[in-house]
């Protein structure tokens, strides 16, 4: 398909500070915010944009192709839509504004348990081509039961989410009322009233709620009920006793989120997972943590033979997914650059953002002299 921009947002910075005037504070700093002081999430992206690449000028070039394949199944570029939790809080609608640009351009979409589309909507958007990411459900039934529903809207990989086994401590959405349980104080209601397309669009298309959760939630719960519920019906922690039941049940491609370890993922190869995707959760879970760089490295000369490795976290352009790739992923993510997208351009941001990071990715290719995605670890300096 034809890439085409708004020219007047050109790179993520652009897509973030427009972002940032759309939508109400809170709902921004839930969005672009890490945990404690914030380090690892600047460390995310400070550390892999030291990665360098070396060109190739005088070798014989036929064109660069971004096509790729990962888990059996072909993309049109190596990288996807992470899963992104409470996304219509940030953009009304925008679970689906991604959902049907990423089939558009032939990339993964991957929807979050808690976000506020539903498994069965979110594959009728895709023609049942997006991925889901279960976060662990301290009930079997209940884990039970949102699989089956996954496997029967015929998604056609589970991602399981291992890097959240406690509530991350962010002081900006403890100060917004956006941790557990959440609430709405008048200073959070002047911010909407300061953002009236954004109050506007949240009226047209209702109140976010987690619609794949809807059917488990009893009615009427006010905003201190709920914080409840999700902390009763949801463990992050997974282990061997929790894995081996969901491996055994799901008959697709099974993906591990949230790897930093070399343990971690041979403890994933003998589970007989897929896939992991080295991730610290955007730098939202462990301040004292590495970069996602610095594991993907070392895993993926390790393993990648053994596993299919992708990355997510810190990852923001084009260029950042050159990067990883050059360092051994096989696929990358990104959740915030897109979020961006949809937050500043509405039901356009989607198709934008993909386009600019196609865009970019295949300008770097070509600076390259790399004609395949497999290619770019040649690259590596």
């Amino acid at each position: 398909m034809t890439l085409e921009f708004n020219p007047d947002f050109p790179s993520m910075d652009d897509l973030r500070n427009k972002a940032k005037s759309r939508i109400p504070k809170f709902a921004f700093e839930y969005l672009d915010g890490g945990c404690n002081e914030d380090v690892n999430l600047h460390r995310n992206t400070s550390e892999l944009r030291e990665v360098q690449l070396k060109p190739r000028y005088l070798r014989d070039f036929n064109g660069a192709s971004m096509k790729t394949k990962i888990l059996g199944m072909k993309y049109d570029a190596p990288f996807g839509i992470a899963p992104v939790g409470l996304q219509g809080l940030m953009w009304p609608n925008s679970p689906e504004i991604l959902a049907k640009a990423a089939f558009q351009h032939n990339i993964p979409f991957v929807l979050s348990t808690v976000t506020t589309t539903s498994i069965e909507r979110a594959s009728e958007l895709t023609e049942g081509r997006a991925w889901f990411q279960l976060y662990h459900p301290t009930e079997n039934s209940l884990r039970d039961d949102i699989i089956k529903r996954a496997a029967a809207a015929e998604c056609p990989v589970l991602v399981i989410l291992c890097d959240v086994p406690t509530f991350g401590f962010r002081p900006r959405d403890i100060r917004n009322g956006l941790a557990m349980p959440p609430k709405m104080s008048i200073k959070n209601i002047f911010q909407v009233l300061g953002r009236p397309h954004w109050a506007f669009n949240t009226l047209k298309y209702g109140q976010p709620n987690f619609e794949t959760l809807r059917p488990y939630m009893p009615k009427g719960l006010d905003l201190k009920q709920l914080g409840k519920f999700m902390d009763q019906t949801f463990s992050g922690r997974l282990n061997e006793e929790k894995i081996k039941p969901i491996r055994d049940m799901w008959k697709g491609k099974l993906v591990l989120k949230g790897v930093a370890s070399e343990a971690d993922t041979e403890e994933a190869i003998r589970l007989g997972l897929d896939g992991i995707i080295v991730s610290n959760h955007g730098g939202r879970q462990l301040d004292a943590g590495e970069s996602t760089i610095k594991p993907l490295k070392t895993i993926a000369s390790a393993y990648g033979e053994k596993i299919e490795v992708m990355m997510d976290s810190g990852l923001r352009s084009g260029p950042d997914v050159a990067r990883a790739m050059a360092c051994g992923a096989k696929f990358a993510f990104m959740g915030r650059s897109f979020m961006y997208g949809t937050a500043a351009l509405g039901k356009k941001g989607g198709d934008h953002t993909i386009s600019i990071l196609k865009t970019q990715l295949q300008q770097v290719m070509e600076q390259l002299c790399c004609e395949r995605v497999t290619d770019l670890p040649q690259h590596l300096i």
